[in-house]
């Protein structure tokens, strides 16, 4: 079976589909095996989420890891999986769903969930052409639209996901000319790593993102209104 079906297919019925195996496919396909958990409608065990963060730590380390081009991104990714996983010394807290109302339809939970599973708010999410109302949209109910591709040729990117892989999951055909928005899946592979890092530890990352990237400090917050999508390997 094609990836793309196999993706199709645990987001229509995988909940017949048990959290043993999904872990073994999420090995097969290098997903993370939370995100194919909540693909399939399955419930994400603790220790697969993300330890209490605080949220404006997390916002400036997203802002700053997107200053990073791919050499770059590859060179703090590794940084990020070398730092030590830290037991946590509080009781687990999961993170709050994203949206201010529960999901409504399929693909909007899964959304949410993906979200979630980095420990990111919507606000948290670095700069992607979206206003937050249509993100409030997205992680709520996801309608029948003539926007959907370019949703999510934005969102795809700082998730970690490829886009035909995204695609496959939201049951919408893949154009094989489109291209990432603004960011490709190297910016969130390095928010996937990141999932295990405590505060402290993402403070870190982030002066290693700006170590990396050269960003200089104007004092405003100036997004990366273009990201490097354009670069990415993946799209000769």
């Amino acid at each position: 079976m094609k990836r793309a079906d196999i993706l199709r297919s645990l987001a229509v019925s995988g909940r017949d589909t048990a959290p043993r195996r999904l872990t073994q496919l999420a090995a097969e396909l290098g997903i993370p095996a939370a995100d194919l958990l909540v693909v399939a409608g399955h419930p994400v065990p603790a220790e697969l989420l993300p330890p209490e963060r605080d949220a404006r730590v997390m916002k400036q380390f997203a802002y700053r890891v997107s200053h990073c081009d791919h050499p770059q991104l590859a060179a703090l990714e590794a940084f990020v999986r070398s730092l030590p996983r830290v037991s946590a010394s509080e009781p687990f807290v999961q993170p709050t769903w994203p949206g201010r109302r529960p999901a409504e339809t399929r693909f909007a939970a899964v959304l949410g969930g993906l979200i979630r599973n980095r420990g990111f708010g919507l606000r948290e999410l670095p700069f992607m052409g979206l206003s937050f109302s249509t993100l409030l949209g997205m992680v709520w109910r996801w309608d029948p639209s003539p926007h959907h591709r370019l949703r999510l040729s934005a969102v795809a990117g700082p998730l970690g996901w490829t886009l035909p892989d995204l695609f496959a999951v939201a049951d919408e055909p893949y154009p094989e000319e489109l291209r990432p928005m603004l960011h490709c899946h190297h910016l969130g592979r390095v928010f996937a790593a990141a999932v295990p890092l405590t505060t402290a530890q993402l403070i870190e990352s982030a002066e290693e993102a700006d170590r990396l990237s050269v960003r200089e400090d104007h004092g405003v917050w100036q997004p990366v209104s273009q990201g490097f999508a354009a670069e990415c390997p993946d799209f000769p």
